[in-house]
């Protein structure tokens, strides 16, 4: 790095799945960042765990139940110990952080990340959520304060590390991969007995328990879809989500001269997170290389949005825009969860959802009032519908 001082960063979300990844990249590499803050909703000993071994300047719980026995945990260190979804908010803002990573799942991570933009701090977004559900204001909010947006996702990290050096030029399309997920040779009848562990058994990639849920239905593509279309300003006509097995090519980029650039490596999230926060740098990483003498066939197949019907919800939303993919986002956290419950099945999830999105109703300029009480309403309204069926 040309600055050798160490990059301060709070990492929202630190014991799960990406947040545990990033303190991978961070232990690798004690002499180019430190970490300021620490959050976690509820995995507490993780926290305390981290937290002693990072010694960071704060940590936050989100479950204030829980923040007593953190404070006695870490009362013998030097540690700040703060409890609840306004701390996560305010913690983001204090002046030594460089770049706050927002690791958190779902909507939670939207007010923390507003916070974070206003501030000034750097984003490195692994929170797809944040974009789904209030692109237009945090892009806006993005520009106001001239904060950077370094995308996280191994999809839209690919996509920007192929857009370097070429802002002179104009995107025909984007090829959005994606691993197919377990069941990507199910038929319908297939799909309607899938249990919840066997959803769990993603091929390619070591997720948390609702992204892993999200990728089986392809929900996951379908919010990164959104997402593209805030991060690079294109039109989802423009973006086309194709099913790639292997997990190699992570996106390409199509220019207006048909040439097509891709980036590929091994399915390993540490190396997005490291791109984002070493970013415009690459450090030297032990991550495994790719082996082609090894690499028998690279494999593509179009998105089926019959069987998999979420992706095709993601692109109606985004085409109606206003609150709609705040309504989608919700409904399908809550679909989710119900699901991880056994309350109901793989396919029932899409059905609610539909039914979800003709329910609520539809704002077309919202503000982030607005989205607060959609996403309240939605949840509410959905866990009603689950609870009656």
């Amino acid at each position: 790095m040309q600055n050798e001082t160490k990059r301060q960063i709070a990492i929202l979300g630190s014991t799960g799945s990406i947040g545990t990844q990033a303190l991978d990249v961070i232990r690798q590499h004690p002499d180019k960042f430190e970490v300021y803050a620490l959050t976690a909703n509820n995995q507490v000993d993780s926290l305390i765990l981290q937290a002693r071994e990072f010694l960071p300047d704060t940590v936050v719980i989100a479950n204030e139940s829980l923040y007593p026995y953190l404070k006695e945990a870490l009362s013998d260190l030097p540690i700040k110990v703060w409890a609840g979804n306004d701390a996560i908010a305010q913690v983001v803002e204090a002046s030594p952080i460089d770049i706050v990573l927002t690791a958190m799942v779902g909507y939670s991570g939207l007010k923390p990340t507003i916070s974070a933009i206003k501030a000034g701090k750097t984003i490195a977004l692994a929170n797809k959520e944040t974009l789904v559900v209030a692109g237009e204001l945090i892009v806006a909010l993005a520009q106001k304060y001239q904060t950077p947006i370094l995308p996280v996702d191994s999809e839209h990290s690919a996509i920007f590390q192929c857009l370097q050096g070429e802002s002179r030029n104009k995107i025909k399309r984007i090829l959005l991969t994606a691993s197919g997920g377990p069941f990507r040779n199910h038929d319908l009848k297939q799909l309607s007995t899938v249990t919840k562990k066997e959803a769990l058994q993603h091929p390619n990639w070591n997720m948390g328990a609702k992204v892993t849920i999200d990728s089986a239905s392809m929900m996951n593509k379908g919010f990164e879809m959104i997402e593209a279309k805030w991060l690079f300003g294109i039109n989802p006509s423009q973006i086309e989500v194709l099913v790639h097995p292997q997990s190699i090519i992570h996106s390409m980029v199509e220019f207006e001269d048909a040439s097509i650039i891709a980036q590929l490596g091994m399915p390993d999230m540490r190396l997005p997170i490291q791109y984002a926060l070493a970013y415009p740098n690459r450090l030297i990483s032990d991550f495994p290389s790719i082996d082609f003498s090894k690499m028998r066939e690279l494999t593509f197949e179009e998105a089926d949005t019959t069987r998999f019907r979420n992706l095709a919800f993601a692109f109606e939303a985004i085409k109606k825009g206003g609150n709609m993919p705040c309504i989608l986002n919700a409904a399908n956290e809550i679909v989710v969860e119900a699901f991880l419950h056994d309350k109901v099945g793989f396919l029932e999830m899409s059905d609610i959802i539909e039914k979800i999105m003709q329910q609520i109703s539809f704002i077309k300029n919202p503000s982030y009032d607005d989205y607060v009480q959609t996403d309240t309403i939605t949840r509410t309204i959905t866990s009603e519908l689950i609870a009656n069926k």
